[in-house]
């Protein structure tokens, strides 16, 4: 029986990667779902891999800002620039390195984003 963690690694003591379970379009945000897990809980500053494993329903208003929910908690993503990741920004599904810093309750997509 194989044990399925929300927390992968994806190389030994490496980068983090977390798999978003679903994906729900409203009338403010677009929101990316995740397993709960413990590193976004405590002082965490790093990068992350995110694997988009579904994707932005066709038809969504491209201007709809992209938000991560996990642990009990909404977090917007943000460019590097500090501007909302739109829905139009997400191409597809596949892998986003971002930068989580819990200090300042940041999230910055550094890859994936035309």
């Amino acid at each position: 029986m194989a044990f399925i963690s929300p927390f992968i690694m994806a190389n030994k003591n490496g980068i983090p990667r977390l798999e978003s379970t679903g994906v729900t379009v409203g009338t403010t945000n677009v929101r990316f779902s995740f397993r709960n897990h413990p590193f976004l809980s405590a002082p965490f500053s790093g990068l992350i891999l995110f694997r988009l494993a579904q994707p932005i329903p066709a038809g969504t208003t491209g201007t709809l800002p992209v938000v991560f929910d996990t642990n009990g908690s909404t977090q917007a993503l943000t460019t590097i620039n500090g501007a909302d990741v739109t829905a139009s920004d997400i191409t597809g599904t596949g892998i986003y390195l971002c930068y989580y810093e819990s200090g300042n309750n940041t999230l910055q997509i550094m890859t994936g984003v035309v």
